[in-house]
Order: structure tokens, then C-alpha cells, then sequence
């Protein structure tokens, strides 16, 4: 039974993903990082019933690093495992750079090299350009430069904005993660994540720079046509956020809620995925706004007026790209009434707060 999970790399952007993914799934986690020391990676390695390794370098300052952080450190971790008798499950995060002739994409061929023969069970991923929120910028993303500079309406530089770049969504990339744990599977065959976004960079400007705009409009919320602009979208809403706000993200046997986006000129952002079949809500409000945009599933949103019981329903479907509002003085519902995951992004007219929270319990179906 997999129980302590080794994560090498774990400060990083996949790393404290992967991490708190992990915790929240219920394994124990053994961080591993720079600021580690050798004595502490050798403890973890005793303990650990599997290893999902990170840690690489990708900006050094000398061609030898690229070798030393990448290719002789993933050697190393094998030797660790081996010395100590752990024949482990290891997951590998390489890049579609293996494949090129430059100094990076060989050093992440060798390490594959030698995990594909060492033995134990593993899964090397190519991974395209990761995307999502906590990515730094100015530092190996064009998305995460390109979030944070119109973020803070700071200049981009685009060279060939016909330029086509494979993106991976951090997300898909941990899901895919946590499948490969909890199936116990292994392959002997490079892996990689889907879905893999195509975008030019013009045309992630353009949507980075219609995201702002319509934030900062009446309308609030953005039209999403795809799953990658939702994924673009809930990653840009992660730059304009620095304000000193918290963030809250709440999961239970419904689905999840998690705030995106806090201002106090704009009001609040966030994203309500629910599962099949799952009704959210039953309470209404005095004098806040709220609109509602479901962009993945099928929904029926319900609303009651409090005062003449007046009802409204709308169904809504991700492919429409309908907006709802919910009005003030009524009781208000939200069920999926699909297969699938919906994924509904919800606005409100001013950020929550516990003291003046303006929401009363009621529920929108008299009994």
C-alpha cells in the first residue's frame, strides 16, 4: 500500500502541485529541495513507497549544471533506491526538449535513459510548455510572462506571433500523476500528458489582453469558447491577484470551490465545479450582484423571488456560452444535470467577507 510519497523538486512550480495534490488525497509527503540536506534525502528514500521526481535544472549558469541538476542527480536517486533496496514506483518529469540536440534536451534524454533501464517500475513524462497558476515569470513560461506583464499592463515582446507553442495545463499534468499512483501502472514507452493545448503566441496575447478587458468591463466575465482559454483564464486570474487577499479552496463529496480573483474595484471571481447530478446553493441575497457563466457541462440554475415566489430556470450549457444573473431577493440554485464535471465560473459584486456576508438560507424549491 502506497503510503509516503518522495516529491524531489518540491518548491517548485509542478512540485507544490504535485504536493499539495498529494496531501490532499491523504499520502504523506517527503518534500525534497535545494534547501534539503543530503542526510534528509537519504531518510526519505528509506521511507518512501514511491518517488515522483521533479527536481531538474532548465536556467543554469554553466552547460555542466544542466548535466549535474538533470542527468547525474536522477542517476544518483536511482543509486539511492537501489543501495537501499526500495524497488519503488518512480514517475519522471522530462520535456519534449529529449528529443532536440541542445545541452537541456540531452541531459533530460540521459536521465530517461536511465530510469527506462534501471529496473524498477517507471513512467517518464515529456512534458510540453506547463502553464498555471504559481508559474514563474520572466523565468521559462512565454504564458506566465505574458500573464504577469499585461497582469500589471507592463510590455510583451512577441518575435513571430505565428510562432505555435504545445502547452500543458498543470493540472492535467498532476491528474495524470495521481492516476498513474493510485493504478499502480508502469510503461517502458515515453509518456505523455494530455490534453496538449496548441496556441500561437499572438493569439495568447490577444486572449490575455480580452481577459483584462472584459474583467475590467461591465460584463465582468469573459466568453470562454474552449477548454484551453478556461484553463488561460483561471491562470491569469492568478497574476492579477496580489493584493494581500487570501485564497480559499474548499473540496468535499459535491465537487469544489475555489476563489480565483479578488478586487476590491471588480468584486470577486470564482470557480464552482460540481459532480453529476449534485445541487448547490439555496440562499439568496439583499443587494449583492452575482453572474453565473457555466463553460463546461450542463446546469439548471433556479431562482426564487423571496417576496412573490416568482421562479426563474435557466439551463445552461457549456457550449452556448450563456450568462446568467442572479438577481438580488432570490433564492438561487445551481445543479448539474449532466455526466460529467460541470465547471461553472461565478462572479460577485464585491469580494466575501464573513462579517458582512449577505447571505441568507433558503431554500429555492418550497416544500
Amino acid at each position: 500500500m502506497i503510503k509516503n510519497i518522495l516529491v524531489t523538486g518540491a518548491n517548485g512550480f509542478i512540485g507544490k502541485h504535485v504536493s499539495l495534490k498529494l496531501e490532499r488525497a491523504g499520502y504523506n509527503i517527503f518534500k525534497y529541495d535545494l534547501d534539503n540536506t543530503e542526510e534528509e534525502l537519504v531518510n526519505y528514500v528509506k521511507k518512501a513507497d514511491y518517488l515522483v521526481h521533479l527536481a531538474g535544472i532548465n536556467r543554469p549558469m554553466s552547460v555542466e549544471e544542466f548535466y549535474d541538476g538533470n542527468s547525474n542527480f536522477t542517476k544518483k536517486l536511482i543509486d539511492l533506491l537501489k543501495d537501499n533496496g526500495k524497488n519503488i514506483p518512480v514517475i519522471f518529469s522530462s520535456s519534449i526538449q529529449a528529443a532536440l540536440d541542445n545541452d537541456y534536451g540531452k541531459s533530460k534524454k540521459m536521465a530517461e535513459d536511465y530510469l527506462l533501464d534501471c529496473g524498477l517500475p517507471v513512467n517518464v513524462f515529456r512534458l510540453a510548455n506547463v502553464f498555471g497558476k504559481w508559474c514563474r515569470p520572466n523565468y521559462n513560461s512565454a504564458a506566465a510572462t505574458f500573464c504577469y506583464n499585461i497582469a500589471h499592463d507592463l510590455e510583451i515582446t512577441i518575435r513571430d506571433p505565428n510562432y505555435v507553442v504545445h502547452f500543458n495545463y498543470v493540472d492535467d499534468i498532476v491528474n495524470e500523476f495521481i492516476n498513474c499512483i493510485k493504478n499502480g501502472t508502469s510503461s517502458k514507452d515515453i509518456l505523455y500528458v494530455q490534453p496538449t493545448h496548441d496556441c500561437s503566441l499572438g493569439k495568447l496575447a490577444d486572449l490575455l489582453y480580452y481577459f483584462k478587458k472584459e474583467i475590467e468591463s461591465d460584463r465582468h466575465l469573459p466568453i470562454l469558447h474552449d477548454e484551453f482559454e478556461l484553463k488561460l483564464f483561471k491562470t491569469f486570474c492568478d497574476y492579477l491577484s496580489e493584493d494581500g487577499y487570501s485564497f480559499n479552496y474548499a473540496a468535499d463529496a459535491r465537487g469544489s470551490f475555489e476563489e480565483l480573483y479578488k478586487s476590491k474595484k471588480w468584486g470577486q471571481i470564482s470557480e464552482n465545479i460540481s459532480f453529476p447530478h449534485i445541487i448547490k446553493g439555496g440562499h439568496y441575497h439583499t443587494y449583492k450582484k452575482e453572474i453565473f457563466y457555466t463553460v463546461k457541462g450542463k446546469c439548471e440554475i433556479k431562482q426564487r423571488n423571496v417576496k412573490s415566489d416568482e421562479m426563474l430556470v435557466d439551463v445552461v450549457d457549456g457550449k452556448d456560452g450563456k450568462m446568467v444573473d442572479i438577481i438580488p431577493m432570490y433564492t438561487h440554485s445551481i445543479e448539474n444535470i449532466g455526466e460529467t464535471n460541470s465547471h461553472t465560473i461565478m462572479w460577485i459584486s464585491e469580494i466575501y467577507d464573513e462579517k458582512t456576508a449577505d447571505t441568507y438560507r433558503e431554500p429555492v424549491v418550497k416544500e
